[in-house]
């Protein structure tokens, strides 16, 4: 999700950036963005205005009652509702574009890094060679995918793993299980200075998603519990 920030400070410039994505209809989303930023805050200065008066009507309305002035202070009072009228529907007309703007910005990626390539698919991906000071030959048993020899040793059953659950999973079992253990386990203690472990739920809310930049761009891709609003973090 874009920063509405920038549109506001150098759209010009973040109009340049995005637009080594490659996707033009990016920057019609910019631009209708800023439109809807600009009449947002738009919107809110001409409702806190409307708000501002309302609140003084109102204090002078009682003023004029206090004096004895009924016919002055039930014009200010006219006053004051049509004032309160405009700030309602201000309020409303707020709450539409708040809502527009927020859907166009979901959608709007960020800019690219300036050290990123440019390119308009994985063909333009530069090609980084190596690894380098191999030796020229493999012995026979260097040649073996190491899936083969996980299984030869008992560590991985990928046969059983496509049985429970279908094509792309792996299961690691026996001293291949606890491998991974110890490895989860060697990272949290090497960083536990630095960094608090956190066991996070496995399942949250669309909110919390989309806070998060994963929707509505992957919601396709993401698995949904559509009866409690909740979805499978991406690493469930």
């Amino acid at each position: 999700m874009i920063d509405v920030r920038l549109l506001r400070t150098d759209l010009d410039a973040t109009l340049v950036a995005m637009a080594r994505r490659g996707r033009p209809e990016l920057l019609d989303q910019l631009r209708d963005a800023a439109k809807l930023d600009g009449r947002l805050r738009d919107i809110t200065a001409e409702r806190d205005a409307a708000r501002e008066q309302v609140n003084e009507l109102s204090k002078q309305v009682g003023v004029r009652r206090r004096a004895g002035d009924v016919a002055g202070a039930d014009e200010l009072a006219a006053q004051s509702r049509e004032l309160g009228e405009q700030e309602r529907q201000l309020a409303d007309e707020h709450t539409v574009v708040a809502a527009e703007l927020r859907d166009v910005l979901l959608a709007i990626p960020n800019v690219p890094h300036p050290a990123a390539p440019d390119g308009v698919s994985e063909e333009d991906n530069p090609v980084v060679r190596g690894p380098f000071n191999l030796p020229a030959d493999f012995a026979e048993h260097r040649r073996v995918p190491h899936w083969e020899t996980a299984a030869a040793l008992g560590i991985l059953d990928n046969e059983r793993a496509t049985k429970i659950s279908g094509s792309m999973f792996t299961m690691t079992r026996g001293l291949g299980a606890t491998m991974g253990r110890a490895l989860c386990q060697l990272a949290l203690d090497r960083n536990a200075d630095a960094f608090e472990e956190i066991r996070p739920p496995s399942l949250v809310t669309s909110a919390t998603l989309t806070a998060s930049g994963q929707l509505p761009k992957f919601a396709d891709d993401a698995f949904a519990i559509e009866r409690d609003d909740l979805w499978a973090i991406p690493t469930a």
